[in-house]
């Protein structure tokens, strides 16, 4: 949804028109102890959010938004607001996709896009400037590259604290800055696309004796899904050199791409092709499974090393 930067915490406070509060928890016969749990006002208990003390202080929506109202800040004129709740409250915000950069000619472009996380997990706030990709239409980060990720301790007031968050948040036009040389820095290397994968899933690899009971006719679980995920990973490869302009491989050649092309088909893989079958309960969840998957951080560390 597009709103003006002034209407963001309307925005924000409409879809979470609940308060999350604390209520003491007892064992059999009404036995007192010393443990909190977490609930909400509209739907009861928080699934998977474990059992806090009583000097816990939930946050509020009032400090959601003002996070949000902070991050608006590193955008001008209209922004897209997305909002999703899973153990904690989730915000993106990113500018109108009139501000796409180009990272290879005119079709392969992103833009940025801001995820608040306020989780009820004790790890506090965070705000990561990432980018969203035409080519593969994901949402994705950059882990490693400085600046893109701002945390802040979960305290109560936040409200109060509002000039600091801005000039942490304006901290963030800078990643943004980063990542894009980053991005341009990755599309400038070349990579062999085998190797690149040998390498981010070396611990799915099928063993020599696997491989050769595959050969005799078998079949063989562990070389059955290498080759899948292969077939897929390269499948993304050759879509989006075509809808990116790239030239297309020769029939039998070594595939070379750049290790921009390679890191996205990594986490393109991660966040569409390696959960099709159970899905995802929100595009939310996809992109979250993707950012902490430990193969798309081995990819990201791959792509920077090269």
């Amino acid at each position: 949804m597009q709103v003006s930067a002034s209407d963001v915490s309307s925005k924000v406070r409409s879809d979470f028109d609940f308060s999350v509060d604390k209520f003491p928890l007892f064992g059999p016969e009404n036995m007192k102890t010393d443990q909190y749990g977490l609930f909400r006002s509209d739907t009861g208990y928080i699934e998977g959010v474990k059992s806090i003390s009583g000097r816990y202080v939930p946050h509020t929506t009032d400090d959601v938004c003002a996070l949000v109202e902070a991050a608006s800040e590193a955008f001008n004129g209209e922004i897209e607001c997305k909002t999703h709740f899973s153990r904690g409250h989730y915000v993106s915000v990113n500018p109108t996709r009139e501000d796409r950069v180009s990272i290879y000619g005119t079709d392969d472009n992103i833009f940025p896009r801001i995820m608040i996380r306020g989780g009820f997990d004790g790890k506090g706030f965070k705000a990561t400037m990432g980018y969203y990709r035409d080519a593969c239409l994901n949402f994705a980060m950059l882990r490693r590259v400085s600046g893109c990720t701002e945390s802040i301790r979960h305290t109560s007031g936040l409200r109060s604290q509002m000039d600091t968050l801005i000039a942490k948040f304006e901290e963030l036009k800078h990643g943004w800055e980063n990542l894009v040389d980053t991005a341009h820095q990755m599309q400038s290397r070349e990579v062999n696309l085998a190797d690149f994968v040998n390498q981010t899933f070396a611990d799915r690899r099928p063993s020599v004796e696997e491989v050769a009971l595959a050969d005799t006719g078998k079949a063989v679980r562990g070389v059955t899904t290498w080759t899948n995920m292969t077939t897929a990973i390269m499948d993304r490869v050759i879509d989006e050199r075509l809808k990116t302009g790239r030239s297309a491989f020769n029939k039998g050649e070594t595939k070379v791409v750049s290790a921009w092309e390679a890191f996205n088909a990594v986490q393109g893989y991660v966040q569409h092709d390696a959960q099709a079958k159970t899905g995802f309960k929100s595009n939310f969840a996809r992109i979250l499974r993707a950012a902490n998957d430990t193969h798309v951080s081995i990819a990201e560390k791959i792509a920077l090393a090269t």
